[in-house]
């Protein structure tokens, strides 16, 4: 038995000590070195969390049967996943597990949301198609995700690759929004729906390019007529928001393939 004494255990790394809720992103400073910051933001993430609550709120208003206050309140959420990545980037507090917590809580409220307000109000009358066609539209909204996050820095950020999921959102509690308000069944436009809401699914997947309205410089001057033309947009918008908003997001869906066969066309002349 040897006589020299126990070395003493390895210092336990700084990491292990960290409370199990801690969190630790890795990052660079403007020189370019590596760098650790602790904790998260929490301005733009408390947006986020305020979109997840919509879209958790949406799905049991939509279970509840109470469509109309469902697809406004996924209006509700778009609005607010708008500003938490243009508060981010205002006040410099982008991060990567800002992007992710932003993924998830646009699945729930743009992805699991208007698929089960669909199926509630619609799709449950066609069984096991109206089941298929729903988690299209879901699993359309998981790959477009998935995808976008993998192109962040890559892809041109003027355009969106595939529809995105909000739009795709807006389209679907739009419908649901504009005919439920006027007292229509869904069971009785269930095929209609259904083509609509496996359309968008499959429009999230695609390659179709839409403008992504990204490159609109919001910080800079403006002729005065441009406030009188938003004033003008949301006073339209507020005289039948269900129907203006289904137009809205229709068209704009709809952009991407009519873009897409236009410049189809054009090449084909050309050849």
């Amino acid at each position: 038995m040897s006589d020299r004494p126990e070395e003493p255990n390895e210092a336990p790394d700084a990491e292990s000590l960290l409370p199990i809720d801690e969190h630790v992103e890795e990052g660079h400073d403007d020189e370019g070195r590596k760098v650790r910051h602790r904790g998260i933001y929490l301005l733009p993430n408390l947006f986020t969390t305020a979109n997840l609550f919509a879209g958790f709120y949406a799905i049991i208003n939509a279970m509840n049967g109470n469509f109309s206050v469902a697809a406004a309140t996924i209006f509700v959420a778009m609005v607010l996943d708008s500003l938490d990545g243009r508060v981010a980037r205002l006040t410099n507090t982008q991060s990567a597990f800002g992007a992710e917590y932003d993924s998830l809580s646009d699945m729930v409220a743009f992805g699991v949301a208007p698929a089960l307000l669909a199926f509630e109000w619609a799709l449950s009358g066609l069984n096991s198609v109206g089941l298929t066609v729903a988690f299209i539209y879901v699993a359309g909204a998981a790959l477009r995700l998935a995808r976008f996050n993998t192109q962040i820095g890559k892809a041109d950020k003027r355009y969106f690759i595939g529809l995105a999921s909000p739009a795709a959102a807006g389209v679907v509690a739009g419908t649901v929004w504009a005919f439920s308000d006027f007292g229509i069944k869904g069971s009785n436009m269930s095929f209609i729906v259904a083509l609509l809401v496996a359309a968008a699914g499959m429009l999230m997947v695609s390659n179709v390019k839409y403008y992504s309205f990204k490159d609109l410089d919001l910080k800079g001057r403006v002729p005065f007529v441009a406030i009188l033309v938003v004033v003008l947009a949301f006073a339209v918008v507020f005289s039948d928001p269900p129907r203006i908003l289904l137009l809205i997001f229709l068209a704009y869906a709809a952009s991407g393939p009519v873009q897409y066969l236009l410049q189809l066309r054009r090449r084909q002349r050309v050849e």
